[in-house]
């Protein structure tokens, strides 16, 4: 076991990291944002809003996010809807995780007590002034660690960009093998970095939700 090169390449694996944060954030922001739009209509009363969101979440769920990256980055071109490399990598973690994130929200919805939009109603509340002060942030609380997991799951899925030349932390620990011919440090220097960055998101979570479960007793 030989660690020497990272004199040299210590900036190739900080850098790496950093990208691979900044997809992992913006991917949780947008996909957060879309998957509770999905969630919304599949329990809306809207056929066609539900069947639209279902298909969604099938598809996606249903088809590896290779190949949807793939249809992205290589496909839309063909349409003449080109983005850059970065964006284009945001756009798809970010449609991917958008159908875990819609699953998981309209289970945590779904398992509020239905009196509790009844009891909203009756305060002359509507049904969209309801969900969004009664009932979304109670499901919140309840799918915190499903949400967390999800998070972290977004963080190591990003590596799969690696594949149309965005320099993230994986690319860049490829790279770094490439130049020293060690085919095994440089993953290990990429599986610690990768540790550290899901430990901590789990570790950061963990606070935040036990501060909701001791703000709820208070």
């Amino acid at each position: 076991m030989d660690f020497s090169f990272l004199s040299k390449y210590n900036m190739f694996f900080i850098n790496g990291a950093k990208l691979t944060l900044f997809l992992a954030f913006f991917t949780v922001l947008f996909g957060s944002i879309l998957g509770l739009l999905l969630s919304l209509m599949k329990l809306s009363n809207s056929k066609i809003l539900k069947v639209i969101s279902s298909t969604y979440i099938e598809f996606v769920r249903g088809t590896p996010i290779l190949v949807q990256l793939y249809i992205v980055y290589y496909g839309l071109p063909s349409l003449g809807i080109e983005f850059p490399d970065v964006l284009a990598g945001i756009i798809t973690l970010s449609l991917n995780s958008a159908a875990y994130v819609a699953e998981i929200i309209r289970a945590g919805i779904s398992a509020v007590d239905k009196g509790q939009m009844e009891a909203a109603r009756s305060l002359g509340m509507s049904n969209a002034q309801a969900m969004r002060h009664i009932i979304i942030p109670q499901a919140f609380k309840n799918i915190l660690p499903a949400l967390g997991n999800e998070f972290i799951v977004v963080v190591k899925e990003s590596s799969i960009v690696s594949v149309i030349g965005i320099h993230e932390l994986m690319y860049n620990a490829d790279t770094v093998r490439g130049n020293t011919f060690r085919p095994f440090e440089p993953l290990i220097i990429a599986a610690l970095l990768y540790f550290v960055m899901t430990f901590t998101l789990s570790k950061a979570l963990g606070v935040v939700e036990r501060r909701m479960k001791v703000s709820d007793k208070n």
